[in-house]
Protein backbone atom coordinates (compact mmCIF):
# COMPACT_ATOMS: atom_id res chain seq x y z
CA UNK A 1 0.00 0.00 0.00
CA UNK A 2 2.61 2.52 0.84
CA UNK A 3 4.30 1.55 -2.65
CA UNK A 4 1.02 3.06 -4.31
CA UNK A 5 0.94 5.87 -2.32
CA UNK A 6 4.32 6.38 -3.37
CA UNK A 7 3.82 6.04 -7.11
CA UNK A 8 0.43 8.19 -6.98
CA UNK A 9 2.54 10.76 -4.88
CA UNK A 10 5.39 10.87 -7.96
CA UNK A 11 2.81 11.23 -10.51
CA UNK A 12 0.81 14.27 -9.07
CA UNK A 13 4.19 15.12 -8.85
CA UNK A 14 5.13 14.67 -12.53
CA UNK A 15 1.71 16.02 -13.68
CA UNK A 16 2.02 19.04 -11.34
CA UNK A 17 5.27 19.89 -13.14
CA UNK A 18 4.13 19.67 -16.50
CA UNK A 19 1.58 21.63 -15.80
CA UNK A 20 3.61 24.68 -14.92
CA UNK A 21 6.26 24.40 -17.35
CA UNK A 22 3.92 23.85 -20.01
CA UNK A 23 1.93 27.03 -18.99
CA UNK A 24 4.91 30.10 -18.48
CA UNK A 25 2.92 32.69 -20.07
CA UNK A 26 2.48 35.61 -17.05
CA UNK A 27 -0.38 36.50 -15.01
CA UNK A 28 -1.47 38.86 -12.49
CA UNK A 29 -4.08 38.42 -10.08
CA UNK A 30 -5.12 41.64 -9.07
CA UNK A 31 -7.19 40.96 -5.26
CA UNK A 32 -7.81 45.05 -5.02
CA UNK A 33 -5.71 45.63 -2.36
CA UNK A 34 -2.52 43.74 -3.83
CA UNK A 35 -1.72 42.51 -7.03
CA UNK A 36 -0.12 38.78 -7.51
CA UNK A 37 2.88 38.17 -10.18
CA UNK A 38 3.19 34.92 -11.22
CA UNK A 39 3.27 31.86 -14.31
CA UNK A 40 -0.10 30.53 -15.30
CA UNK A 41 0.86 27.57 -14.64
CA UNK A 42 1.70 27.82 -10.89
CA UNK A 43 -1.90 30.13 -10.74
CA UNK A 44 -3.64 27.10 -11.93
CA UNK A 45 -1.78 24.53 -9.23
CA UNK A 46 -2.55 26.93 -6.24
CA UNK A 47 -6.16 27.59 -6.81
CA UNK A 48 -6.43 23.57 -7.49
CA UNK A 49 -4.71 23.31 -3.99
CA UNK A 50 -6.78 25.92 -2.62
CA UNK A 51 -10.11 24.33 -3.89
CA UNK A 52 -8.89 20.74 -2.43
CA UNK A 53 -8.04 22.46 0.92
CA UNK A 54 -11.35 24.66 0.85
CA UNK A 55 -13.20 21.35 0.13
CA UNK A 56 -11.83 19.18 2.48
CA UNK A 57 -12.43 21.76 5.66
CA UNK A 58 -15.98 22.01 4.22
CA UNK A 59 -16.31 18.17 4.01
CA UNK A 60 -15.02 17.98 7.42
CA UNK A 61 -17.21 20.29 8.94
CA UNK A 62 -20.57 19.23 7.48
CA UNK A 63 -19.91 15.15 7.78
CA UNK A 64 -17.14 14.20 10.01
CA UNK A 65 -17.59 16.49 12.59
CA UNK A 66 -20.91 15.96 13.06
CA UNK A 67 -20.56 11.63 12.73
CA UNK A 68 -18.13 12.11 15.25
CA UNK A 69 -20.40 13.82 17.78
CA UNK A 70 -23.30 11.13 17.24
CA UNK A 71 -20.31 8.21 17.82
CA UNK A 72 -19.50 10.08 20.85
CA UNK A 73 -22.95 10.36 22.17
CA UNK A 74 -24.02 6.35 20.95
CA UNK A 75 -20.42 5.71 22.80
CA UNK A 76 -21.49 7.60 26.12
CA UNK A 77 -25.06 5.95 25.81
CA UNK A 78 -23.75 2.24 25.29
CA UNK A 79 -21.22 2.73 28.36
CA UNK A 80 -24.60 4.20 30.68
CA UNK A 81 -26.55 1.30 29.84
CA UNK A 82 -23.42 -1.31 30.57
CA UNK A 83 -23.10 0.28 34.83
CA UNK A 84 -26.35 -0.67 35.17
Amino acid sequence: MRLIRLLLAILFLAVGLAVGGLNPQPVVLDLGFAAWRSTLGVSVLVALLAGVVVGGLVLSASVVLPLRQRLRKALAAADARTER
